[in-house]
């Protein structure tokens, strides 16, 4: 029998068959309805790029036209009046300058240690500047020192003088010894031979001018003795005033305020362009610093040209305006009027002019000195009253006088009738009512312009 078998298969699972999935119905809906949102969202994009372009384009536009300013007429008596222009400045005030220093080296530079700063209110009493003080403080020590070897050499030097004096206060008295006894020996020189009374009378004439000598000597050191204190005294003084006017210096270096007021900082011109005072710049002695002034006391400093001054009078009203706070109105009075002509820097020497001040009555906080001001000086009234408007909106055209009226939203030229007119405003005879708006730049293109 053969040992080989038929192999017996191993059993194994059927095959499966594949599952057929049915491919969606909708999807070629979806991709239409995607394509359709793209383009809606392009669309709205495309429509908001467009409008935002001409929202631009329209605001540039209406940047590029002026603004027209305008004027109401208005009804009231003319004012004659003169318009000055000039600075804010402060009728009280105080001066804030570098101690002229009374030292020897009163003319070095000094630096600014502290300072009240610029716009600041101050009270009277309070430190608004201080120098720094240290080297004349040390200057002072080395003064100091020579003060006490002076005063030394005082004490020194007449110790040795007395000491001097003593010794030739010995020899004087050596010497008056010497002539009394050459005296008594003089007394019995009858007893004697000839030759020795010469002799002897010699010796006494010879001590005799010794003696006389030394006393000589004594009046003259005296006399040296003397001088050479008043020589050291005069060194032990000059040393002492050196440092007692360094002294005096240094209390100068410390400023405060005499006043309450405002602390107004000098300009001065640094590196080419104009700036303040601030700590650490090097001063000079004399220099202005800075100004306190009484904020409660401003007005207007202005010149007039010579030929004007014959039309104002102390005492007249003006109305005040700022040019940096527009807004701002005062009321004034004229209260000084220049005597004599002075001549400006900047113009021909045959040109004069008169200073005027007009005090401004009242109190702002943004009123402070150096602004620039106008001041409109009432000097007389019409009795009756006539239309009136500013100058600036009259339009000259082939000898006529025009004036550019709003109407609606628009400006019409108008031809009008002047009369009598001061500084700023005009009166309108005809062609203007009470109350009607005028263009002020007329020079400027308006927009919607229309002849009546």
């Amino acid at each position: 029998m053969s040992a080989t078998l038929n192999p017996v298969p191993f059993p194994q699972e059927p095959a499966k068959k594949p599952t057929l999935v049915p491919a969606p119905v909708d999807a070629p809906k979806k991709s239409a309805w995607l394509i359709w949102g793209t383009l809606l969202v392009l669309l709205v994009a495309s429509v908001s790029a467009w409008r935002w372009y001409a929202e631009q384009k329209e605001a540039e536009a209406l940047a590029a036209i002026p603004a027209i300013r305008t004027a109401k007429a208005h009804l009231a008596p003319l004012q004659q009046t003169v318009r000055i222009n000039g600075v804010t400045t402060a009728r009280n005030f105080v001066n804030i300058t570098v101690a002229k220093l009374m030292s020897p080296e009163g003319n070095s530079p000094l630096t600014i240690l502290r300072m009240a700063p610029s716009g600041t209110l101050v009270k009277k009493g309070q430190v608004v500047l201080e120098i720094d003080g240290q080297s004349r403080m040390d200057h002072i020590e080395e003064v100091d020192s020579f003060v006490v070897q002076a005063q030394g050499d005082v004490v020194k030097r007449q110790a040795e003088q007395a000491l001097e004096l003593e010794n030739l206060m010995q020899s004087v008295r050596v010497a008056k010894s010497e002539l009394d006894k050459v005296n008594l020996d003089s007394k019995l020189k009858e007893l004697r031979t000839a030759l020795d009374q010469e002799l002897i009378q010699l010796s006494v004439e010879e001590a005799n001018a010794k003696y006389t000598q030394l006393l000589k000597d004594v009046d003259f050191k005296k006399q040296s003795f003397a001088s050479e204190m008043k020589i050291l005294q005069f060194t032990t003084e000059r040393h002492t005033r050196h440092r007692d006017r360094h002294k005096g210096d240094l209390k100068k270096f410390i400023v405060t305020a005499s006043m309450d007021g405002l602390a107004v900082v000098q300009p001065i011109f640094r590196g080419g362009e104009n700036d303040t005072i601030k700590i650490g710049d090097v001063v000079t002695p004399g220099q202005l610093v800075m100004k306190i002034v009484d904020p409660k006391s401003m007005q207007v400093e202005a010149n007039i040209n010579q030929t004007e001054v014959s039309q104002f009078r102390i005492g007249e009203t003006a109305d005040i305006t700022i040019d940096a706070f527009p807004s701002l109105a005062f009321k004034g009075k004229l209260y000084s009027v220049g005597a004599l002509a002075v001549m400006s820097g900047r113009q021909q020497s045959f040109i004069r002019t008169i200073p005027v001040r007009v005090a401004i009555e009242g109190f702002d906080p943004k009123l402070i000195p150096d602004l620039s001001a106008a001041a409109e000086i009432l000097i007389g009234t019409s009795e009756e009253k006539a239309v009136l408007i500013p100058r600036g909106a009259i339009y000259e055209e082939a000898g006529k006088s025009f004036v550019f009226a709003k109407k609606g939203s628009d400006f019409v030229k108008r031809e009008v009738k002047t009369g009598a007119m001061n500084d700023t405003l005009i009166a309108i005879e005809s062609g203007i009512s009470d109350g009607e708006e005028v263009a002020l730049n007329y020079s400027q293109p308006l927009p919607q312009v229309a002849s009546r």
